[in-house]
């Protein structure tokens, strides 16, 4: 199971970001985990509303890239679901329980994002759900600011060996999404905030 630690030690506008993205050290290896984020889990990923008219205009031009049962899953269940249990929209699971219907599988048997392959190979130009770009990063929305936190799974265990000894923080590893997600001033007002907090 996973678990959100949150000891918000940073504001920068309406986000709060909390110690641990700027402590916990986190570089993926995937020949480690094999994509477990993917397929582990009991819901698909998150969707932020915005996402949703993406995938509809982007899934034929994905779809050659996703498996036989990812495609059966989508064309029965829709592009995203609404999951009551935690009120937001996610990636349908195929067989509820076999990972995300949006995946890939290379030769060597890693998951990846069928939408991500897509993008690197120039067919669209949307990269993949902020959720899964941003990951092991989580947001949580209030009425009036963002909770920035960093979210421990299990199956991350290899990702965090893997940042220790490269020693790189949760919040390089992901400057990309963060950007993104938040725009590039936000980024540097992060690192001139840890860098002051570093002194």
């Amino acid at each position: 199971m996973s678990r959100i630690k949150s000891n918000c030690v940073i504001v920068i506008d309406d986000k709060t970001i909390s110690d641990d993205v700027i402590d916990e050290q986190f570089v993926c290896d995937l020949n480690a985990c094999k994509g477990a984020c993917c397929i582990a889990g009991d819901f698909g990923a998150p969707l932020d509303k915005s996402e949703l008219q993406i995938l509809d205009d982007i899934y034929n031009k994905v779809k050659p890239y996703l498996t036989e049962e990812g495609i059966a899953t989508i064309e029965k269940e829709g592009k995203y679901v609404f999951v009551k249990e935690n009120k937001e929209w996610c990636t349908p699971l195929m067989n509820k329980t076999e990972g995300c219907a949006w995946l890939v599988r290379d030769k060597n048997g890693v998951v990846g994002c069928g939408i991500e392959k897509a993008y690197n190979d120039g067919v669209v130009n949307w990269k993949k759900p902020i959720s899964c770009h941003l990951y092991p990063i989580r947001i949580t929305k209030y009425k009036n600011y963002d909770a920035v936190n960093y979210e421990r799974w299990h199956v991350c265990k290899a990702a965090c060996k893997n940042g220790k000894a490269l020693k790189v923080p949760v919040y390089k590893f992901l400057k990309d999404a963060l950007i993104r997600k938040y725009g590039e001033e936000f980024y540097k007002a992060l690192e001139l905030t840890v860098q002051h907090k570093e002194k």
